[in-house]
């Protein structure tokens, strides 16, 4: 009917996000429509490769952890119990490990139900605090301040942020309008707002790099990139180049914490069935 594609696309916010109306309008604008698309389908392909990377490599660590824990679950309520029954009926005085064993296996058993009920209800609240945007952002800056935690959020919100940047900057978008299309796609509300920020300096005449050295969020190697970018009049190529290297970074973190995650949990394992050992063997 004689409109854009972008134009269309932009009828259907929830399908086709701010970056692909955005990356398109520029297309169209320069001519380059085909090759804009073409650098569109790759980082689209790139961010999903690394999702699944990502995700695959925590399945793993969540069963293990899952599992670890209905295991002492079972191991208190239904093993521990069966044996110290021996013990309760000599009458002769235990030691403290298997008085404390005892004790919270009886715990558990007696409080079994109202301990998942008080789980459920705590992750409920939790939910509906977490819809105030108040909260939210105490939460996510709680998250950047964890020791490793805090490390892996700011590595990937930085890697999603400045991967979105490049294919903006190099499809033709204006650098301000780039930066808050960009904003977008960092769930965490303080890097949003320093972002947003640097966006507001960019416009004020400001460089991006000090712009974004300046909330002290993101990592320095990706700040000293952006700079050099800035400096030799290369940015497009430097922002896509930070990008890759931001996501390679992340999936080698992740996979180190996994490498280590896997003996702690086990070493872990090995203490609580040590413990419960103890226990039923001093009596004896």
């Amino acid at each position: 009917e004689g409109y854009s594609l972008a134009q269309s696309l932009a009828e259907f916010p929830q399908a086709f996000p701010s970056l692909y109306r955005a990356t398109v309008a520029a297309g169209e604008r320069s001519g380059h429509l085909d090759l804009v698309l073409s650098r569109l389908a790759d980082y689209t392909e790139s961010r999903y490769e690394t999702r699944k990377k990502v995700q695959g490599a925590l399945i793993y660590p969540a069963i293990l952890t899952v599992l670890s824990l209905l295991i002492v679950v079972g191991l208190l309520t239904y093993v521990v119990p069966d044996i110290v029954k021996v013990f309760d009926n000599q009458n002769q005085a235990l030691p403290l490990i298997t008085q404390i064993l005892i004790g919270a296996s009886d715990g558990l058993r007696a409080h079994i139900g109202k301990l998942s009920l008080l789980l459920l209800a705590a992750i409920f609240v939790f939910s509906r605090l977490l819809q105030g945007e108040a909260f939210r952002t105490r939460w996510h800056a709680f998250q950047l301040r964890l020791p490793i935690a805090g490390r892996l959020v700011r590595d990937a919100q930085s890697a999603r942020f400045v991967s979105t940047l490049g294919i903006l900057t190099r499809s033709g978008v204006p650098l301000v309008d780039a930066l808050r299309i960009a904003a977008d796609v960092v769930d965490n509300l303080p890097m949003r707002s320093a972002v947003l920020q640097a966006a507001d300096r960019v416009t004020e005449g400001g460089r991006l790099a000090p712009a974004l050295d300046q909330s002290k969020l993101f990592p320095a190697m990706m700040v000293n990139m952006i700079a050099s970018g800035e400096t030799s009049g290369e940015l497009d190529d430097m922002l896509n180049r930070t990008g890759a290297m931001q996501e390679k970074a992340l999936t080698g973190s992740i996979a180190t914490l996994v490498g280590l995650f896997e003996p702690m949990m086990l070493l872990m394992m090995a203490g609580v069935v040590l413990v419960i050992v103890l226990a039923i063997m001093l009596p004896i």
